[in-house]
């Protein structure tokens, strides 16, 4: 089906359940930016290229994660890093994975021309941006097709949907440009 497919980054929200004093906070941590007449949260910056958007409420937003497991680490960094404040999170925390972002290789060659005409819900304007861009019908899974056959999922909750999307998605193209390889 795919030569590889890599989850690039997960994006997913979440409640600490408790008020965070966004001044305090910022005061007392180094990895943080706060600027609340441009935005209402705090910007937490974490290890390993993950970020935390952290709002007064309790309320808080976590990127760059590869899986569901490192979401979960970065909430509990987060809490460390509150802690290190006396900010003691009690109850444990709401989080709902919101995107997942996926990158793979389909291994046929796509002509985006072609798929443009005979695919619905595609649109492809190569002077604008060079992929295609592909809604799968009844879902909220958007997809990137490039003529080298790499692809992005976009918009799945979870791991099993990205790769149930990318199954339909190879079986409607072979459908629609039939089992042979078409070059760009």
């Amino acid at each position: 089906m795919t030569r590889y497919l890599t989850i690039q980054n997960v994006v997913a929200s979440g409640n600490l359940h408790h008020d965070i004093p966004l001044e305090k906070l910022t005061i007392m941590l180094t990895n943080t930016e706060y600027n609340p007449e441009q935005f209402p949260g705090l910007v937490l910056r974490l290890a390993k290229g993950k970020t935390a958007l952290i709002f007064s409420s309790g309320k808080i937003v976590c990127t760059g994660a590869k899986s569901e497991e490192e979401v979960h680490e970065s909430v509990k960094m987060i809490i460390r890093e509150l802690r290190k404040i006396k900010i003691y999170i009690k109850k444990k925390p709401d989080i709902t994975i919101q995107n997942m972002v996926a990158s793979g290789d389909i291994g046929m060659k796509l002509n985006l021309n072609t798929l443009a005409f005979k695919l619905e819900n595609a649109e492809y304007e190569p002077e604008q941006f060079p992929g295609l861009v592909y809604k799968v019908p009844s879902s909220h899974i958007t997809f990137l097709l490039f003529g080298t056959g790499k692809i992005v999922c976009t918009g799945a909750k979870n791991e099993g949907e990205i790769k149930s999307a990318v199954r339909k998605l190879v079986k409607t193209l072979k459908k629609v440009i039939g089992k042979k390889i078409i070059k760009n």
